[in-house]
């Protein structure tokens, strides 16, 4: 009996492995059918910023061309003001990241490592305020700047100070709540013994939350920086009769004309300004995907 068993044993065995090779196979190809979709648009707006006029307004378009040309990008970094624009969406969206790291990190330590009154009425808050539409708000936070101005002129119309404010706040409830999780994971153990070693709470804080918690600071800095520096909106309505404080996609406009929109030109300076984007996620992403293993050791 054991002896006819071995085989069934052993093709049961092959056969499970050849599921799981299939099955590999399967979810592999849906990644790269579903990363190709992605990256599609990425690559046509690329495409269309390289294609002369001529191939541009073509009736129809080709997923290729044969005279590539740089003319586009001179126009976009030739419209008057975009160096500046950039420079301001830089700064606006660093300041973001900066602040929304380091103020939910602390926040959401407090929150998951102090028990006080009111504690889930504020993680409720947090939920309800990533429920209500950036459009419903843009009027009432309108106001807020306007009559915050008076009191403090670096946070009101027409300011950076403005769009880092808003921006700030429309970041924190989900950065938060990401980073409660990250910070829940941690094992208590780590700090009990951080403490009986002598370390103070700032020392627990900066040596073994913080880069335990780095791979949610990098998720939340990514959904910050993306957020403040694709933003028309809020600058389009808080920075008025200031043009020297717009940011970059302000001058995405200049190439909608009355006659004629520009899309090589609108292709062009979307390219580049999707080139800081794709550079901080490079430079983030190691900790994106680094976790928890090795912080606690038998």
């Amino acid at each position: 009996m054991s002896t006819a068993s071995t085989p069934a044993r052993g093709r049961s065995g092959r056969r499970g492995r050849g599921d799981r090779r299939a099955g590999r196979r399967i979810a592999n190809a849906v990644a790269i059918a579903a990363a190709v979709v992605a990256a599609f648009p990425l690559y046509w707006m690329v495409l269309s910023a390289l294609k002369p006029d001529g191939e541009l307004n073509s009736a129809n378009p080709r997923p290729w061309t044969w005279a590539p040309t740089l003319d586009n990008f001179r126009d976009a970094l030739g419209v008057s003001g975009f160096g500046r624009y950039f420079l301001n969406s830089l700064l606006v969206a660093s300041v973001v990241v900066v602040l929304s790291a380091g103020v939910a990190f602390l926040a959401a330590v407090a929150l998951t490592r102090f028990n006080f009154k009111f504690r889930t009425t504020i993680l409720v808050m947090f939920l309800v305020a990533q429920m209500v539409p950036v459009e419903a708000l843009t009027i009432p936070l309108f106001f807020l700047v306007r009559d915050m101005g008076e009191v403090a002129p670096q946070v009101g119309l027409s300011t950076l100070g403005s769009l880092m404010l808003v921006h700030l706040a429309f970041s924190l409830p989900f950065a938060i709540w990401m980073l409660r999780g990250f910070v829940r994971a941690v094992p208590d153990s780590l700090e009990e013994a951080a403490r009986l070693d002598g370390a103070s709470r700032f020392t627990i804080l900066w040596r073994i939350l913080f880069p335990l918690v780095a791979p949610g600071l990098a998720a939340v800095s990514v959904f910050s920086f993306i957020t403040a520096w694709n933003d028309f909106v809020f600058a389009k309505t808080f920075i008025i009769g200031n043009p020297d404080n717009q940011t970059l996609p302000s001058a995405l406009v200049v190439f909608f004309k009355p006659d004629e929109n520009d899309w090589g030109g609108i292709m062009a300076a979307s390219t580049l300004m999707t080139i800081p984007v794709l550079v901080f996620f490079v430079l983030v992403q190691r900790h994106l995907v680094s976790g928890l293993g090795g912080a606690v050791k038998d």
